[in-house]
């Protein structure tokens, strides 16, 4: 059902994959939105290596809910900060896409649990995080994605 890579040459492995999506903070978060049109969005992701799934936090409601409310499927591209080789001015870039099914979690022990692992990739201020969670919790939604496809590969930006 999934295309696969046209240049194998340029493919990265699994491994690699999961490296980006732990050390990333953020990606691309594409729905099928309104009236046909792509709905894509930047979001902050957590990668749980456990389980293979990515988690995102969100509101209750909007264009992005009901999307998802329609069409569970979704598309999520997260790309690292890239590499010059010496001597070499363009950028060598690893990008990750998943296609995927979500989830939409609104128990609040699930989104206090998320909330918290995805904001420690932001800051170890555990205070801060404890405040902020208590204050937007009750109103956060976390969408749970469970990848189907995952591919990856290295492009040289010359």
């Amino acid at each position: 059902m999934f295309r696969e890579l046209s240049r194998k040459n340029k493919e990265i492995s699994y491994e690699e994959c999961v490296s980006v999506l732990t050390s990333e903070t953020r990606g691309v978060l594409s729905v099928n939105g309104d009236g046909g049109y792509p709905y894509g969005m930047p979001m902050n992701h957590f990668y749980d290596v456990r389980t293979g799934k990515i988690y995102f936090h969100c509101g209750k409601s909007g264009h992005r809910i009901d999307s998802l409310i329609n069409d569970d499927r979704v598309s999520f591209c997260v790309f690292d900060k890239g590499f010059k080789k010496d001597g070499e001015w363009a950028l060598n870039v690893k990008s990750v896409i998943i296609f995927g099914r979500i989830k939409i979690i609104e128990d609040i022990d699930v989104i206090t649990e998320i909330a918290t692992k995805l904001s420690h990739k932001f800051t170890s201020d555990d205070e801060y995080i404890n405040k902020e969670i208590r204050a937007f919790a009750p109103v956060t939604k976390i969408l749970e994605l469970t990848p189907e496809h995952v591919c990856g590969k290295l492009v040289n930006e010359s």
